[in-house]
């Protein structure tokens, strides 16, 4: 049974979406406060959080780096268009604005559950960039080029996620499980090592930098 945290601090809605969801065989818990989804969220054991923006304690702006590696559906009042693309971009899976339909938000969470569990396909291509998981190896029209482990890691998440702007904090969070040496601090230079390498090997920018945010992998036109 997958198991789902809502993190919420209007009773009435939290109670709405946790009966709603235990209906369609969900296990479903609930914190009221910033620090308690903190603290619940991060001991582990949930598929997904659905998690609203404007709560006592700490915002959900705030927590959203924290609770990487776990799909998060925003759950907001906040309706403007940079609230949203601020969240997406802390790393937030999707953004629902209220007041909203209870089947809507059942179809977005089972999407992102279904894409959580997804296999990764062995090969990730993005234009003439390659990557072969069960080699272990990137290529360049063809050509393998030669990567650390760090930058391996890094290559892979970005051409899992083609054209999005992945925040730092994001890439840390991800990429830690198979380089857990690579810190804040290390990360600006393992980035810049790689793009030197696809860019030696490619004779273009494969990854550019987004100011104040993080990087992306470049789809060509």
């Amino acid at each position: 049974m997958k198991r789902i945290l809502i993190v919420e601090d209007d009773g009435a809605i939290a109670a709405i979406e946790r009966d709603y969801l235990m209906l369609s065989d969900f296990q479903v818990d609930i914190a009221a406060t910033g620090p308690e989804g903190l603290a619940m969220g991060r001991s582990g054991g949930y598929d997904l959080i659905l998690l609203d923006l404007m709560l006592p304690g700490c915002t959900g702006e705030e927590l959203l780096p924290a609770l990487q590696g776990i799909p998060v559906i925003v759950v907001s009042a906040k309706v403007g268009v940079d609230d949203k693309v601020q969240a997406l971009l802390a790393g937030a899976a999707d953004y629902v604005s209220k007041p909203f339909a209870l089947p809507e938000l059942l179809a977005r969470i089972t999407a992102q559950l279904r894409k959580a569990h997804a296999p990764t396909p062995a090969l990730l291509t993005c234009g003439d960039l390659t990557l072969d998981s069960t080699a272990h190896q990137v290529a360049v029209r063809g050509q393998p080029v030669k990567l650390t482990r760090t930058e391996y890691a890094i290559c892979r998440l970005l051409l899992q996620n083609p054209g999005q702007v992945l925040a730092k904090s994001v890439i840390l969070d991800r990429i830690s499980q198979d380089t857990p040496d690579c810190t804040e601090g290390s990360l600006k230079q393992h980035m810049s090592n790689l793009r030197k390498k696809l860019r030696q090997a490619g004779g273009r920018e494969y990854i550019q930098s987004v100011w104040g945010i993080g990087f992306q992998l470049i789809q060509e036109s």
